[in-house]
């Protein structure tokens, strides 16, 4: 009996756990997984340069999910012994019982203490925001009264939530969203959060409000550990990969080649030919060569808006079509630098090597430098450095930045950005001088932020369009144009190979990922 051709475009989380549960749970279908990218990981890829490893954004693995939990343990089993810097800072950690030993398997997910903080006013504050008395110093008297009252008036009268400025100021009031939301969010989006949907609040806050953080405070009075029932945001320890985020990928990769997967990478999607609302084939270009697959299930993770511009044998209604190819997205750029020092003083108790900043990532607040964050890799693993020594003595970070394809400072050449963010760095006192840089990298990943104006308003329409394609199904962040977590993202795949496997019809459940409170709130045991 021939087995099914099932193509999915799009090698990151969704595209590849969709092959992975597939091919782990049937042997009827024949899958080929289409990547542009020369590179496993779609937006969670680990970038190599010069000996180091650098993530593309900001990729903690943390889920409420039993199933995708399980799968990550699958690709790298928790650590069962003490990494580098452990043994070095003499960390005390729950290692998993029978886990591997850091020091001497790559195959292994770390454990990790989660700091965050926002820089603001060139002064640190914790994320979310945390009524301690740093928070009270750095604010001061007047603007923590003025706060205080803020908030109180955002009790009494709730805004409607037309806007995402009116979300956060119902949560927190005006003047904490002023301080704390307001530039990053315009920073990421490229306008005012007046003007974009609460929607994206929503999925990304989720339940974060003052209240939630007051109940969290108390949680650790009482001595409660911060869990899986807490919300996402608040998280305080996760797990991540030893050689960086994309390791969980390329391994889940190996895993699917191994049970007779195909993953076709500089492979550019260019044509999917439709009959009767059902796909046949799909041409793709690698290496300037034309290639064509038979199609009788096609998975794709590619951008609505690319999605749509594909079609090729059928009528899309004019209204759809201006909608799906109108979409707007934010891409995002990144500068890794190696330095000897990092210039911003660790005032926090926790111990570091070198008394470098504690922090995994840091919200750039300051209205004065485009920068949105920055991000430390001292302290995700010491493994992500050409020899795990080097902690000692060198930090490797990204000053992370957010813009639109082809704007300006897209076009910029490598050299031109890396020399604008090292300007910006020094402005803000981070390194002593540009002759400190010793190595430097820039990283362009295009679309990797659906954003959530323009006419995403009317996104339904092409949702239920799209729904209407026999054999045809959307995941991940781009493919539903929804700002998922990778464990979400993730999620899209399972429930659409659950979809397959079954034979059913009805795709809501695929779409209601990330949608449903319930999911956010807490893990039901």
């Amino acid at each position: 009996m021939k087995k099914k051709e099932i193509v999915i475009i799009g090698a990151g989380p969704a595209g590849l756990t969709t092959a992975y549960y597939l091919l782990k749970n049937s042997n009827e279908y024949s899958v080929t997984i289409l990547e542009r990218d020369n590179i496993i990981g779609g937006i969670s890829k680990t970038i190599e340069f010069d000996g180091y490893r650098i993530d593309t954004g900001i990729h903690r693995f943390f889920t409420k999910n039993d199933e995708i939990e399980k799968i990550w343990e699958e690709c790298l089993p928790i650590q069962g012994k003490p990494a580098y810097d452990d043994i070095l800072l003499q960390r005390e950690k729950e290692f998993r019982k029978g886990g591997p030993n850091p020091e001497k398997q790559d195959k292994t997910m770390l454990i990790k203490d989660r700091i965050t903080r926002i820089y603001y006013g060139r002064k640190f504050y914790d994320y979310p925001v945390t009524l301690n008395m740093t928070t009270i110093k750095n604010m001061g008297f007047l603007t923590m009264t003025k706060a205080g009252f803020s908030y109180l008036k955002s009790c009494i009268h709730k805004l409607p939530e037309t806007s995402l400025e009116n979300f956060y100021i119902n949560r927190f009031g005006k003047v904490l969203y002023q301080m704390f939301f307001e530039s990053y969010t315009e920073k990421v989006w490229g306008i005012n959060p007046s003007k974009i949907s609460a929607d994206w609040g929503a999925q990304r806050v989720k339940g974060l409000s003052i209240a939630a953080v007051i109940k969290d405070m108390i949680k650790k009075i009482i001595g409660k550990k911060n869990d899986k029932t807490a919300e996402t945001s608040l998280i305080e320890r996760f797990i991540y990969p030893k050689l960086g985020a994309g390791q969980v990928y390329e391994e889940m990769a190996n895993k699917i080649r191994q049970m007779g997967g195909k993953i076709i990478l500089n492979a550019d999607v260019k044509e999917i030919l439709f009959k009767n609302k059902k796909v046949e084939s799909i041409t793709y270009y690698q290496n300037n060569k034309k290639h064509q697959l038979n199609v009788d299930i096609l998975v794709s993770s590619m951008p609505l808006k690319e999605l749509f511009t594909s079609i090729h044998g059928m009528t899309i209604p004019k209204d759809i079509y201006e909608i799906a190819t109108n979409l707007p997205y934010r891409s995002f750029m990144s500068v890794g630098l190696v330095v000897d020092k990092l210039y911003l003083e660790n005032t926090t108790k926790v111990k570091t090597l070198n008394e470098i900043i504690p922090d995994s990532w840091i919200y750039v607040q300051e209205p004065d430098v485009k920068m949105g964050r920055l991000q430390v890799f001292n302290n995700w693993s010491p493994y992500l450095f050409r020899h795990k020594e080097e902690i000692n003595n060198k930090v490797l970070f990204t000053l992370e930045y957010f813009c639109d394809e082809f704007d300006d400072y897209w076009n910029m050449s490598d050299e031109e950005f890396i020399d604008f963010a090292i300007e910006e760095a020094l402005k803000l006192k981070m390194i002593s001088s540009k002759k400190a840089v010793e190595k430097s990298v820039r990283i362009k990943v295009p679309k990797a932020y659906p954003a959530y104006f323009g006419t995403y308003s009317q996104i339904d329409k092409v949702i239920n369009y799209v729904n209407g394609f026999d054999n045809v199904y959307c995941v991940g962040r781009n493919g539903q144009h929804r700002y998922n977590n990778m464990d979400h993202s993730m999620l899209t795949g399972i429930e659409t190979a659950k979809h397959i496997l079954d034979n059913h019809i009805d795709k809501k459940e695929i779409w209601n990922v990330n949608v449903e409170k319930e999911y956010h709130e807490e893990k039901k045991s």
